[in-house]
């Protein structure tokens, strides 16, 4: 006899914070393929903050062809020696890469059982495997889902020193394009996350 796996069920509210979470992870992580933007473009958003930014990622995505959203990550990301930015905690809070942020999240990840994929080189640290994992903590791709109080501990420690600064660099960053619209969501979905989980009990 097998027991039948208990589908997890979040609320309808977390769901919405982990799809955002992961879609500024696989946004970050590689260049949009043309399926992407398309799915970019459908997007339609409220008057709120996030929901203008998401607004106009949609407008940008629509104008927008793999091949140049593909050269602007690379100045952004990867460049000649290196992109525009570096997209770390470590480098964000010390000003060099592989520092004590990455030693402290490593720890973490242990402790909650994530582990890096294989096909990955990246440092731990960088915003787009930040992003996923903050996304699979709330749904429970490592487990059970975490409750609100490990989430807070986490996003504070590992995303909320200095995630939202690096949205805004990402914003006015010189070769961004479609990616500023991707800052402009970033940094307002991080301002949401930080004073909700400010507002938590505890």
């Amino acid at each position: 006899m097998t027991a039948e796996a208990t589908p997890i069920t979040i609320a309808e509210e977390d769901q919405l914070r982990a799809d955002l979470y992961d879609f500024l992870g696989v946004l970050l992580a590689a260049p949009p393929n043309a399926d992407l933007l398309s799915r970019a473009a459908g997007l339609t958003g409220d008057e709120s903050d996030l929901g203008q930014a998401v607004s106009a990622l949609a407008r940008v995505a629509k104008v927008t062809k793999p091949k140049a959203a593909e050269r602007e990550f690379n100045a952004l990301f990867i460049g000649l020696g290196r992109g525009e930015l570096l997209p770390y905690a470590s480098f964000y809070l010390t000003g060099f890469l592989n520092e004590k942020p990455l030693a402290l999240l490593r720890n973490d990840m242990a402790a909650r059982g994530i582990t890096r994929a294989e096909n990955v080189y990246e440092p731990e640290d960088n915003i787009a495997s930040l992003m996923e994992m903050m996304a699979g903590m709330i749904t429970g791709r490592f487990g059970d889902p975490a409750p609100l109080e490990a989430q807070k501990a986490f996003f504070g420690k590992h995303i909320g020193p200095w995630a939202a600064h690096f949205f805004s660099d990402l914003e006015g960053a010189q070769s961004s394009v479609f990616y500023a619209s991707v800052g402009t969501i970033g940094k307002a979905f991080m301002e949401i996350e930080r004073e909700a989980f400010r507002m938590s009990a505890g």
